[in-house]
C-alpha cells in the first residue's frame, strides 16, 4: 500500500486504517475535503455575526443550552467546555486506539459538516504524521453525546494543555507539541464541541477490534485443524456438500479453510478405518460455530466502516443551516460491538472444549496433560486452566452493554449507548481469545510430537513448524508462562498466517 493515505472524510477502509495506526502511513487531506471544511466554517462565521442564537456556537451546552453567550465570550466558552470535560479516569487508551481516534477524527471533520477552521484539521494531521499521542483515560464516556470526556482529553493536546506520548515519552501537551514542531491552537466558536462530541474513540476500539477479530477467526480454524488431527478426528463433517444444505456464508468458509488446512494429512488418514462413528461437538461442529462468529463479525465490521466515514459530532452543518441532531448517539456500535463481543467469546468457548480434549488422556489417548512422565511432571496441565479462566472471564465480559442507560445532564441526556464500555469489553475479550487460541495450538503441537512417524496437512504443518522454531517440545516440566507469551507473540504478529497463505493460498 501506498505509504500515504488521503483523507476526504467517505473513503476511508478499515485496511488504511491499520496503515495508518499501526504501521506509520502518513496522511493527507484532499483539495475536496479542504474546500469542504471551509466551506462549512463560513457558515459557523455566518451565523455568529448574525447573533442567532445556535446551539454550541454562542449558548451553553446540555441542560444549558437556553443560555446565550456573548460574543465577546465565544472563545472562552470553548475553552471552558474542553477543560470542564476532561475528567475521565482509569489507565490509558493504547497508543493504538488513541492514534485511531485521531485519524477517525480528522477523518469526521474532513466531511465539511463541522465548521471547524482547517488549521484545527491539520493540527490534527501534523500530531498523527510527527507521532504525538494524546493520552485519553480509558473511563469516563457513555457513548452519547459521542464520547465527550476523552476527546476532551484528546482536545486538550491541541491547545497545549493535557498529557501526550512523543518518541516514547510521556509529556505535557505543550511539550510534545514543541518537540514536534507543532504550534498548539485557539479554538473559536464550534471547535471545541466539534472535537469532543463524536464517537471517535469507540469507533476506534471497535475498528482495532475487528481487525484482530477477522485474524482470530483464521487462527480459530487453524487450531480447530491441529486439534482434529492430534485427537484422530474426522474430517468428513467439514465435506463442501454438508455446508451447501446450510448455506450460512461463514460456515462454508470455515470449513473450506479447515479442509485446505488439512491437505495432504498423514494423521488424518492414518485412522480412515477406525470404529469411531461420531466425534464431540467442538469437532464436528466447530464451521457451525465458527461460521455464527464469522457471520456476526461481518455484520459489526459493516457498521464500523460506516462509523468510521460519518459526521458524528452536533450541531451539525447542512447546506446553509446548523442543525442539532443526534449523529453523536452510539448506539449502532453499541449493539454491534456487543454482538462482537458474542462471537469472538463463543470463538473462546469452543476452544477452550478442544483443549480439554487434548490433555484428558481419557478422550485423546495420551498421555496426560502432554508430558511423557506424567505425575513427576504437570505437563499441560496449567495452560489448561489458563484457558478456562479467560473463557470464564470472556463471558462475564460479554454480557451487553448496550442495553444499559443511565440519564444524565440533568436529563437533558437521558438514554445513553454505553458504546464505550462495549467497545472496550470486546476488545478485551478478543485479546483474551488471542491467548486461548495460542494455548490451543501450543497443545496441538505438543501432541503431534507424541507422533513423530505422522505428518501434518500442509497449513497445519507449517503452522506447526512456526511454533517449534520459537518453542521446544516439553519434555520435562519448565517455565510456562514463557511459552504462553512466545505463543501470543506467534498470533499477534500474523507470521504463522502469513507463512502458511504464501504456501496455501489465502485462507477465507
Amino acid at each position: 500500500m501506498n505509504n500515504t493515505v488521503s483523507i476526504n472524510g467517505g473513503t476511508l477502509s478499515l485496511k488504511e486504517f491499520e496503515e495508518v495506526v499501526f504501521h506509520g502511513a502518513q496522511i493527507k487531506l484532499t483539495h475536496t475535503a479542504r474546500k469542504k471544511i471551509a466551506e462549512s466554517r463560513r457558515i459557523v462565521e455566518d451565523i455568529l455575526n448574525s447573533g442567532d442564537p445556535v446551539y454550541g456556537v454562542n449558548t451553553g451546552f446540555g441542560l444549558l443550552s437556553n443560555v446565550n453567550i456573548p460574543g465577546d465570550k465565544v472563545e472562552e466558552l470553548q475553552l471552558n467546555l474542553i477543560r470542564s470535560h476532561s475528567c475521565g479516569t482509569g489507565k490509558m487508551l493504547p497508543e493504538s486506539a488513541a492514534r485511531g481516534t485521531l485519524l477517525l477524527l480528522v477523518n469526521g471533520l474532513s466531511k465539511g459538516n463541522s465548521g471547524c477552521r482547517e488549521v484545527i484539521v491539520d493540527t490534527m494531521i501534523g500530531m498523527m504524521n510527527k507521532g504525538v499521542t494524546p493520552v485519553i483515560p480509558e473511563q469516563g464516556s457513555l457513548g452519547a453525546s459521542g464520547d465527550l470526556i476523552p476527546l476532551s482529553h484528546l482536545a486538550l493536546v491541541l491547545i497545549g494543555e493535557g498529557e501526550a506520548v512523543f518518541e516514547g515519552k510521556r509529556y505535557t501537551g505543550l511539550t510534545a507539541l514543541k518537540k514536534a514542531g507543532i504550534d498548539p491552537v485557539i479554538l473559536k466558536a464550534k471547535e471545541g464541541l466539534s472535537l469532543n462530541n463524536g464517537t471517535y474513540v469507540m469507533a476506534s476500539l471497535g475498528a482495532i477490534s475487528i481487525i484482530r477479530s477477522l485474524r482470530c477467526t483464521k487462527l480459530a480454524d487453524l487450531a480447530a485443524a491441529m486439534t482434529i488431527e492430534v485427537t484422530m478426528s474426522s474430517k468428513n463433517p467439514m465435506m463442501s456438500d454438508i455446508h451447501r444444505l446450510k448455506p450460512h456464508k461463514g460456515q462454508v468458509s470455515s470449513a473450506r479453510n479447515i479442509v485446505k488446512l488439512l491437505k495432504g494429512s498423514g494423521l488424518i488418514k492414518s485412522h480412515k478405518d477406525c470404529s469411531v462413528v461420531q466425534d464431540a461437538y467442538s469437532i464436528r461442529c466447530v464451521p457451525q460455530v465458527h461460521g455464527a462468529a464469522r457471520d456476526v463479525i461481518g455484520y459489526s465490521r459493516g457498521v464500523i466502516e460506516i462509523e468510521m466515514n460519518s459526521s458524528t459530532d452536533n450541531p451539525l452543518i447542512i447546506g446553509k443551516k446548523i442543525i442539532s441532531a443526534g449523529n453523536f448517539h452510539g448506539e449502532a456500535l453499541a449493539i454491534s460491538l456487543d454482538s462482537l463481543a458474542l462471537g469472538i467469546t463463543s470463538l473462546g468457548n469452543i476452544a477452550e472444549r478442544r483443549i480439554n480434549r487434548i490433555i484428558d488422556p481419557n478422550l485423546s489417548g495420551l498421555p496426560a496433560f502432554l508430558t511423557p512422565d506424567p505425575g513427576l511432571n504437570s505437563g499441560l496441565m496449567m495452560p489448561h486452566y489458563l484457558a478456562a479462566a479467560l473463557t470464564l472471564e470472556n463471558r462475564g465480559l460479554s454480557t451487553p452493554a448496550s442495553v444499559e442507560s443511565v440519564p444524565t445532564s440533568a436529563n437533558k441526556e437521558d438514554y445513553i449507548s454505553n458504546g464505550m464500555w462495549s467497545a472496550r469489553k470486546a476488545l478485551k475479550i478478543v485479546e483474551n481469545t488471542e491467548t486461548l487460541l495460542g494455548v490451543e495450538m501450543l497443545c496441538a503441537a505438543q501432541a503431534k510430537d507424541f507422533y513423530p512417524n505422522l505428518t501434518p496437512g500442509k497449513g497445519t504443518g507449517i503452522a506447526y513448524n512456526v511454533i517449534r522454531e520459537r518453542i521446544p517440545t516439553l519434555v520435562n516440566d519448565r517455565f510456562l508462562q514463557k511459552d504462553v507469551k512466545s505463543m501470543n507473540g506467534i498470533v499477534r504478529d500474523n507470521s504463522i498466517l502469513s507463512k502458511i497463505e504464501t504456501e496455501t493460498g489465502e485462507l477465507k
